[in-house]
């Protein structure tokens, strides 16, 4: 909710080393998976990690896909072609643009989806991705558009191609969940935010509550501190309490947030259970 706190860890973050500081942190506290975007950045993430494979045996990474603003700074640098050249899967060159061109030329949605996603996972070649997610732009924006045949096409190429469960983020859950139904997506895992105050809840609280209790599905909360609005005590309180949350994603920038919040869940995941 702070724009200066935003502003101020983007200039942090500018050093991949202290991206790397922090994923130290957290794995040496037993949070061993990163939810990340496919930013540029992310890719000399990579890179360390697969340089160290004895430092991140237990490493894993939950892609988040696309990252837009990738593509439009490498059509700025590199012009269209190198652009091109610099996100297609390392099989071959040719193979992906004839794949590419022959979509276009047929207006295939499928050949242009499976390119695109295959560009994106370039950087995670050697990793462990167990699950590939959608990101919520374009879920929310398909979902709006109606187009409901583009969620089977990325689900059934992450299934395929990568051994990966696809994973679909989105502000209106209630919403994505008649849709994955219907297109007989089974129990799929869904990211969205789940917090006490209903921020970003799309589609009104008791909806999600609903679909918390009565829908299959795996839910990831995010945003559950609702951006620093809730205590986190309190909000991990009331996460913990809600029914089929399988994990929460949270995000964090010092050894004592990390761990506090570690212990938060752990503490009170327990009690739930019991």
């Amino acid at each position: 909710m702070s724009e200066e706190k935003a502003r101020a860890q983007a200039m942090r973050f500018q050093d991949t080393k202290a991206i790397m500081d922090v994923l130290d942190i957290a794995y040496d506290e037993g949070i061993k998976t990163f939810m990340c975007t496919t930013h540029e950045r992310i890719a000399e993430v990579c890179d360390i990690v697969r340089e160290k494979p004895e430092r991140y045996a237990d490493f894993q990474f939950y892609p988040c896909m696309p990252y837009a603003h990738k593509y439009a700074n490498a059509m700025t640098d590199y012009g269209m072609m190198g652009a091109i050249k610099r996100f297609m899967p390392d099989e071959g060159f040719l193979d992906a643009a004839l794949r590419g061109g022959m979509s276009l030329a047929r207006k295939d949605i499928e050949g242009i989806t499976t390119l695109l996603i295959d560009a994106e996972m370039k950087m995670f070649q050697g990793l462990k991705t167990p699950v590939i997610f959608l990101q919520n732009v374009v879920v929310d924006l398909l979902l709006g558009l109606g187009f409901k045949e583009a969620f089977a096409i990325f689900a059934d190429h992450v299934k395929k191609r990568y051994n990966a469960e696809p994973g679909f983020i989105t502000m209106n859950l209630p919403k994505l969940l008649d849709v994955l139904d219907e297109l007989g997506i089974e129990n799929p895992i869904v990211c969205s935010n789940i917090n006490k105050i209903g921020f970003r809840v799309s589609g009104g609280v008791e909806a999600y509550e609903d679909a918390l209790r009565n829908r299959k599905f795996r839910a990831i909360a995010m945003s559950v501190f609702a951006s620093g609005a809730i205590p986190p005590k309190e909000a991990i309180d009331w996460v913990c309490e809600q029914p089929n949350i399988e994990s929460i994603v949270f995000g964090a920038s010092s050894r004592g947030n990390i761990r506090s919040t570690r212990q938060l869940v752990q503490d009170n995941w327990k009690d739930a259970a019991a």
